[in-house]
């Protein structure tokens, strides 16, 4: 009977733990979309810094506005980039100044998205391997039961 008790009480445990672990899962998996939106994001804005390095001085182009809309505009000076910093901060930089930013930025993101998807597999694995344990326990108490 005590070995019964201490499965049934292992079992409520391990429900608990792999609740938290589904959580814990979830928000991970929401930070790898948020990581991998602002990096496509920033690879979007370092290939237009490499288009605009290409052009000169009042070239005429398409800017997107948003909301797949452009407005048609000319390119008053190639080498002056106004770049966020966050919070609503912005400062103007050259154009090699703000490619380097942005790389910067590119090369810390790859590296949180990585730590993100190892954190996910470890996490990925304890669920697996928790509900192993479960299905054994479960199958026990059953047995017991019979």
């Amino acid at each position: 009977m005590a070995i019964k008790n201490s499965q049934e009480e292992e079992l409520r445990k391990l429900s608990i733990e792999m609740r938290y672990l589904e959580q814990t899962a979830t928000a991970l998996q929401q930070r790898i979309s948020m990581v991998n939106a602002t990096l496509t994001d920033l690879a979007y804005a370092n290939a237009t810094l490499e288009g605009i390095e290409q052009e000169k001085e009042n070239a005429e182009m398409i800017v997107p506005i948003g909301g797949s809309s452009y407005v048609q505009a000319k390119l008053a000076n190639p080498n002056k980039i106004i770049v966020g910093l966050g919070a609503g901060v912005s400062v103007e930089k050259t154009l090699v100044d703000a490619k380097t930013t942005i790389k910067e930025r590119i090369e810390e993101l790859e590296k949180t998205l990585q730590s993100a998807q190892t954190q996910f597999n470890q996490v990925a694995e304890r669920i697996n391997s928790g509900q192993k344990r479960m299905e054994s326990l479960l199958a026990n108490v059953r047995q017991g039961n019979a």
